[in-house]
Order: C-alpha cells, then structure tokens, then sequence
C-alpha cells in the first residue's frame, strides 16, 4: 500500500507542476492576444479612415 500511495503522491506533484505552467501559458497567451487586437484595431482605422487619420490616431494614443 505504501507504495502505491508514494507513487500517487509523486504523480499529483508533476500534474500540479504540469498544471502550473498550462496556467501560465494561457496567462501569457492572452496578453499576447491583447496586443493582437489593439494592433488590429489600428489596422482597421487605418484601412476605415485612410492613413493619415490613423497615424493621427496613433499619435494621440501614443501622447506625441
């Protein structure tokens, strides 16, 4: 008994791991994503609204 009950032990301690950094991972995706909507949102206004009003846009987003 001692041994299957070491053996799941371990075995919850690497999901827990595994689970841990799948965690992360979608953490990290979504801000990624994020940055790929707000990028396409520009692109959009840009191709919407013509270029000059989309840099425009972008200067004032950016405080320039």
């Amino acid at each position: 008994m001692d041994s299957v009950e070491k053996e799941f032990a371990v075995h919850e301690a690497v999901c827990a791991e595994r689970y841990a950094a799948i965690e992360k991972s979608f953490i990290d995706g979504d801000k990624r994503m994020t940055r790929i909507e707000y990028l396409l949102y520009v692109v959009i206004a840009g191709v919407l609204l013509g270029p000059g009003f989309a840099g425009e846009l972008v200067k004032k987003l950016l405080g320039l």
